[in-house]
């Protein structure tokens, strides 16, 4: 029984690709539109610059207030 399923189960894998469609179809797009995917890419990356400095400046305030707090005051 175990090598009659292995049996099938070798030759559906051999033949199932056989049956794969053909994927020789060439996609050529135009300068627009890497010139439009160019500026999708150039305003996310702008926007990240601001987020990153506001994210750097939480991160400074969250250490300078822990810091703040260690110090003891006389």
């Amino acid at each position: 029984m175990k090598t009659t399923i292995s049996t099938i189960f070798l030759v559906l894998a051999v033949t199932c690709p056989a049956f794969a469609a053909e994927t020789t179809v060439v996609y050529k797009s135009g300068i627009l539109v890497s010139v439009f995917v160019g500026v999708c890419a150039l305003i996310v990356v702008a926007q990240l610059v601001p987020a990153l400095m506001l994210v750097m400046g939480f991160i400074k305030a969250a250490v300078a207030s822990m810091h703040k707090k260690e110090v003891p005051s006389d």
